[in-house]
């Protein structure tokens, strides 16, 4: 077992994530953040920490020193380090409608998976259903036939391969809908087989490909987009956290209001190759305020044109469609 260490200086503002997420994957202790990889079928253990001076410390154990470093680049893009975003901040840090949240949090990033499949499958879990109860199926999916580190104890998914070959019927039994444990497993094939290369270049094929299994829809493919592929330029429309949000703003504050997946679509046209990360800061304006503040009269928010992107990035959300 080799060690393989990498200090990273972001290019911008940069804060690590205090927490773990609740499928139980990322562990984070004492401000270290641990985490299972595998490339492959070769495990890494990756320790993640930040330092006084904002560099980021990346620590990666593995057999060979290949797999270490590949698990270290594919923490280094699930964590944004390396995202620049100088000129999304130029663009929009005066926006009447996420402005408010670019100056307060310069820092924001949104979260990205190191393996796509894993924002594949995860999304297809979250699927009609509150997070609570996804995570809580994901959490018996990693425990029953996922991947387990035993010097450490830290767990990671199953690989598509090990998916691929499971009954629909066992993962009904974790309390994931017949459609969805369906979806997951078709989807699980089609990645194995690498008819569906979500590391390829051209993800649109690949994407393509994923909407012909029935239960996957467009809102499963925009996550295996931010989270798993770093576009920014994707917003899973059909959220309820975005059609709520665009709902109140419609409806002068009404919590009840919802607004249409067409509308939420139309509001961020405008950040062009940014919505992702615009998205992002928009449900963090209900912290500033900003969302009950802004008036908004016509079919969107007033926003102006965007400047291109240089990076990408993902987000997370509720519940949502297929």
């Amino acid at each position: 077992m080799l060690e393989v260490r990498r200090e990273v200086r972001p290019p911008w503002p940069y804060r690590l994530p205090s927490g773990g997420g609740m499928d139980g994957i990322l562990r984070v202790r004492g401000g270290v953040l641990q985490r299972l990889v595998h490339v492959g079928d070769e495990p890494a253990v990756v320790r993640v920490a930040q330092t006084a001076a904002d560099a980021v410390l990346f620590g990666a154990q593995a057999r060979h020193r290949a797999t270490a470093e590949e698990a270290i680049a594919r923490m280094r893009f699930a964590l944004g380090v390396d995202d620049d975003l100088a000129a999304f901040y130029a663009e929009f840090h005066d926006d009447p409608w996420i402005g408010p949240s670019v100056r307060a949090r310069p820092w924001l990033r949104v979260s990205r998976r190191p393996d796509p499949f894993e924002a594949l499958a995860w999304a297809i879990c979250e699927q009609l259903i509150e997070y609570v109860r996804a995570a809580a199926i994901e959490r018996r999916i990693v425990v029953r036939l996922g991947r387990r580190c035993p010097r450490t104890g830290l767990r990671d998914l199953p690989a598509a391969e090990r998916l691929a070959g499971t009954a629909p019927a066992l993962l009904q039994s974790f309390d994931l809908a017949a459609g969805r444990a369906l979806a997951l497993t078709r989807a699980a094939r089609e990645v194995a087989s690498g008819r569906a290369d979500l590391r390829a270049a051209d993800h649109e094929r690949a994407w393509a490909r994923l909407r012909r299994i029935p239960g996957i829809g467009s809102w499963t493919i925009a996550v295996l987009a931010l989270h798993g592929q770093g576009r920014f330029d994707v917003v899973p429309a059909g959220d309820l956290a975005y059609l709520k949000l665009l709902g109140r703003m419609r409806a002068g504050g009404n919590p009840a209001a919802r607004a249409t997946e067409e509308e939420v679509l139309e509001a961020f046209a405008p950040y062009g190759a940014w919505r992702g990360l615009a998205a992002a800061h928009a449900l963090g304006t209900k912290a500033t305020g900003a969302a009950t503040r802004f008036a908004w009269s016509g079919s969107r928010p007033p926003v102006r044109s965007p400047a291109p992107a240089r990076t990408r990035s993902s987000a997370r959300w509720g519940s949502a469609p297929a």
